[in-house]
């Protein structure tokens, strides 16, 4: 009985995949369009929408988000989760109201179509490369003074212990808010690991909660290794609150 019930979980597992190239590969003209100038991102992400909406629905998700603060459109935010699955990557596209800009791996480039639309709508880090973080820095910098958002797993990737709630914080997404004055939006993703971590061996359809915690602000602090550590303690403070693992 064990076997067949793993049977069908690699086969849903693989429906995933399925799922997120082919919505894309009939969106890709239009991603390719609206990709094509920087302008036209917030069409890139209206766009996001729909195929990230496809992929969780698809999958037999059902996001559930509780909103504990209010996002204005016309506000640049830095948005911060924890990463457990690749699922993440749809919720938050879900959850925002606001486009925003992924900061991630460059790795992910290549991965058959949807690499290429990562490649041009994210801003790419070899996180071992330290001109590349730099630069991906620097990106950052330049799109938030445009008023777009940023989004950012600050554990820089997934915890190797499946049991840890959380992996130490990076310093780039609290430097960036300090340095633009921008507020912090805490964000738990509590069932993301328990419904689609990574392999091939667990998994089922169900609900996938969201909380969006209240705003960390970030007016008036000076850039100083303090100031960093009180954001990264109160946003893992606040992320963590909702992890049960």
């Amino acid at each position: 009985m064990k076997w067949i019930k793993k049977f069908f979980i690699v086969v849903w597992r693989i429906w995933f995949y399925i799922l997120v190239i082919t919505p894309l590969i009939l969106l890709l003209p239009f991603l390719l369009i609206t990709t094509s100038k920087e302008k036209w991102y917030p069409g890139t992400f209206f766009l996001g929408k729909i195929w990230a909406n496809i992929v969780l629905y698809g999958m037999g998700f059902f996001p559930k988000v509780t909103y504990n603060t209010k996002l204005d459109r016309r506000k640049s935010y830095m948005l911060t989760a924890n990463h457990s699955s690749m699922i993440d990557i749809m919720m938050m596209i879900y959850v925002s109201k606001t486009p925003f800009v992924f900061i991630g791996k460059r790795e992910l480039t290549k991965l058959p179509v949807f690499g290429l639309i990562y490649r041009r709508s994210c801003i790419l880090v070899d996180r071992g490369n330290a001109r590349s973080r730099k630069d991906a820095f620097l990106e950052a910098q330049r799109r938030l003074k445009n008023g777009v958002s940023i989004c950012i797993f600050p554990e820089g990737g997934v915890p190797n212990d499946i049991h840890k709630k959380l992996d130490t914080f990076k310093d780039g997404a609290f430097r960036l808010s300090i340095e633009h004055q921008i507020p912090i939006v805490p964000i738990s993703f509590p069932d993301s690991k328990k419904r689609f971590r990574y392999g091939f061996d667990s998994g089922s359809p169900g609900v996938l909660r969201a909380i969006v915690h209240p705003l960390i602000h970030t007016e008036g602090m000076e850039l100083n290794l303090p100031n960093r550590k009180l954001l990264k303690q109160q946003t893992a403070e606040a992320i963590a609150s909702e992890l049960y693992w």
